[in-house]
């Protein structure tokens, strides 16, 4: 029961971090969901940052419980052992994020960007590099089904994190971003799907729904 409890908070995770971006978005006056990051929801100076901040504590715990119900559920599956410790270890993450926040858009053009602005572009490449690493491992996790999920998904992941990673000097130099907002938004959108298909996966015990090793290279 506590392993199926922990990987029920995985697909709460998700729902709430989508149901947080919302209701965050919608405090502040003429915010658009299109052309601003999630990050500049939490920037220094943003009416939102405190209640972002509050807010997502909640899925930071959410989504590590998963991260354990992950490695409840692996058994002598290293592999799935690995993706466990990564969500883990990408959940945990999220108590650092309210350290490292971003400066609004404004004060970067104004050359007010601070040490801040730095760890928090390296916090994002850490924290990305994560769901990247977990999602990969569990590719090889599983079935062939999931093996073409996980893969289509880490190539639409990679695609649009390009695209806002491409947008990012645009954001510093206070520039129209007409589409950031959307590409960001995307990539989340895939990660935090990948979770709710991955608790799905593991609901069932071991032995009942993952295929064995050789079912796997077939």
């Amino acid at each position: 029961m506590l392993r199926k409890a922990l990987l029920i908070c995985g697909v709460l995770s998700s729902l709430l971090y989508i149901a947080i971006n919302v209701f965050v978005a919608t405090q502040w006056e003429g915010y658009s969901v299109a052309s601003r990051t999630v990050s500049e929801l939490s920037a220094i100076g943003a009416p939102t940052r405190g209640l972002w901040v509050r807010l997502s504590a909640f899925y930071t715990l959410l989504v590590t419980a998963f991260g354990w119900g992950v490695w409840k559920s692996a058994g002598p599956d290293r592999i799935v052992r690995a993706v466990g410790i990564l969500l883990v270890v990408y959940g945990s993450l999220g108590l650092v994020w309210p350290f490292f926040p971003m400066h609004l858009r404004e004060v970067l053009a104004a050359g007010g960007g601070t040490l801040t602005d730095t760890m928090h572009i390296v916090w994002s490449i850490v924290t990305v590099s994560l769901m990247l690493l977990a999602m990969g491992c569990g590719a090889s996790a599983f079935g062939r089904w999931f093996r073409f999920y996980s893969v289509a998904s880490l190539a639409l992941l990679v695609a649009m994190g390009v695209l806002t990673f491409l947008n990012a000097p645009r954001i510093g130099a206070n520039l129209p971003t007409p589409w950031v907002g959307v590409w960001e938004r995307i990539d989340i959108a895939v990660f935090l799907l990948w979770v709710v298909v991955l608790a799905a996966v593991l609901w069932k015990p071991r032995d009942a729904a993952w295929p064995t090793r050789g079912a796997r290279a077939a």
